[in-house]
């Protein structure tokens, strides 16, 4: 019988963009089931620091690392740090995005590259890095963090649902080639969510005003994502890959 508190017991996971917000929420709530967790962000290690120390002076483990995911060799040696302290990877998570609202006739070369980078490109370079450990280990499992703009739609947001739009067609890609390696990969869709926007101060990246454009009432939290994450790349999720699943509060039902 799996043990459900501690069902992640010997697993170790990188959460690209674990510093704040939903991939910080997720990176905690697998150290409490006992995963050995990479905290990763592109600049602020302080805050990587932070959420490390919350694992670490509860008794779990983990390692801080900064580093550009849209870099090969920066990818390539957080994972290193990570075979070197823990042994290799058995789950990532791949939240890092970058979100900004820009009109589309406003956008910019910069930013459209940047944001693909980060959304898309970036988890490309993830799974490369990561999959030879997951197939030496015997298994593993992918998670990529989607938005719900790419399916309904939203104002200022062209670039970003573009990053994003990829990540189903690159999840059903990875479970089919590796899925005879014991390899799950699934992709999560956040729907209208309280987070915080990075080095906005308070810009929410949700702007819904009107709550009852949501069944549930309510917008989405952290944690929320954290426990969806937390199921599929645990013993509950183990026959479960492929899949396009939308945590949104019944604000969006794709057919």
């Amino acid at each position: 019988m799996v043990d459900l508190v501690n069902e992640l017991a010997g697993k170790v996971a990188i959460v690209t963009g674990s510093a704040r917000n939903i991939g910080r929420a997720t990176a905690l709530e697998l150290a409490r089931a006992g995963a050995a967790l990479v905290i990763n962000a592109r600049v602020s290690g302080d805050l990587c620091e932070e959420v490390a120390r919350e694992i670490t002076d509860a008794g779990g483990r983990a390692l801080p690392f900064v580093a550009d995911i849209t870099d090969a060799a920066a990818v390539g040696r957080m994972v290193e740090a990570a075979r070197a302290e823990f042994g290799g990877i058995d789950i990532l998570v791949n939240n890092a995005a970058f979100r900004s609202r820009v009109p589309f006739v406003d956008l910019d070369d910069e930013t459209w590259h940047h944001t693909l980078g980060a959304g898309f490109q970036g988890a490309y370079l993830m799974c490369k890095a990561c999959v030879p450990d997951m197939i030496e280990r015997g298994g593993g499992a992918i998670i990529s963090v989607g938005g719900v703009g790419s399916y309904a739609g939203q104002t200022k947001r062209t670039h970003a649902m573009a990053a994003k739009a990829g990540l189903g067609s690159l999840t059903r890609g990875l479970a089919i080639d590796l899925g005879q390696h014991n390899i799950r990969a699934n992709n999560v869709i956040v729907g209208h969510y309280d987070t915080e926007i990075a080095g906005s101060g308070s810009a929410k990246t949700s702007n819904v005003e009107d709550l009852s454009s949501i069944p549930l009432g309510r917008l989405g939290t952290p944690q929320d994502m954290a426990d969806l994450i937390r199921f599929l790349v645990g013993p509950g999720g183990s026959y479960i890959t492929a899949q396009t699943i939308h945590s949104n509060g019944g604000s969006l039902s794709p057919l």
